[in-house]
């Protein structure tokens, strides 16, 4: 009898930390959705404000250590911020059409396939491209610390 009610007691005990773990995952995972889908519609966000040359918001989205690699270079904020406010590059159009998002502790990192419409240096091009955006949360607000452009071999999709 004695054996029996320990054995219950145990049992009870396994179920009650096997529900409150499963609890817990389900409350991270919620909180990585809702990440991912801030992340991502900050992204589409940022995409506009380039187009729009807007570097307002721009400077407050780009951390101070931020850093930027182009086909042409690599560069900080306020390199990134003349190039952009100058028209040197003016990023027209983005057109997404995969988005992979992971996320390690309060760092966010996508990786995008898309076509992004140019002007440079006078002349409008269109690459295909993968991005690399990192976006790192400090006191509750995204900053973007790295956004690279991988040109991919594949044809432009229009």
């Amino acid at each position: 009898m004695k054996l029996s009610l320990i054995t219950l007691c145990l049992l009870m005990a396994g179920i009650q930390g096997a529900f409150a773990q499963t609890q817990n995952a389900g409350s991270a995972t919620t909180g990585s959705a809702n990440a991912e889908q801030e992340v991502i519609n900050l992204s589409k966000e940022k995409w506009q404000w380039m187009a729009d040359k807007n570097v307002d918001k721009l400077t407050t989205l780009f951390d101070e250590k931020s850093m930027f690699v182009h086909m042409g270079g690599s560069w900080g904020k306020s390199r990134e911020l003349e190039v952009i406010k100058s028209g040197n590059i003016w990023y027209k159009q983005a057109k997404v059409y995969a988005t992979t998002f992971n996320m390690i502790g309060n760092t966010a990192i996508l990786l995008s396939d898309m076509d992004l419409v140019a002007v440079v240096g006078g002349n409008e091009v269109t690459n295909p491209f993968m991005v690399t955006e990192v976006y790192i949360k400090e006191n509750g607000n995204w900053k973007m610390g790295q956004l690279s452009f991988s040109r991919l071999m594949r044809p432009v999709k229009n």
